[in-house]
């Protein structure tokens, strides 16, 4: 059994603050809009590169968009 931890994220609060849609944003950081709602949705393990390609679009450090939780989740 894998463990990892659970990483939380403000994506949909900084999309919001920055006036872009689920779409705009998708556009801008190279996924589909359902990416985006999925990562809005849940903790998910996004990648390291779509991570900081989000937080480069919302102009926010990575750290401020997503949260190492600390609680590990099995898959």
């Amino acid at each position: 059994m894998k463990s990892r931890y659970v990483v939380e994220n403000n994506v949909r609060k900084y999309r919001l603050e920055a006036g872009k849609t689920q779409t705009a944003l998708a556009a801008e950081v190279g996924v589909s809009r359902q990416t985006i709602i999925t990562i809005e949705q849940r903790p998910v393990d996004a990648s390291l590169s779509l991570g900081l390609r989000i937080a480069r679009a919302l102009a926010r450090p990575v750290e401020e968009v997503f949260l190492l939780d600390g609680k590990f989740g099995g898959k």
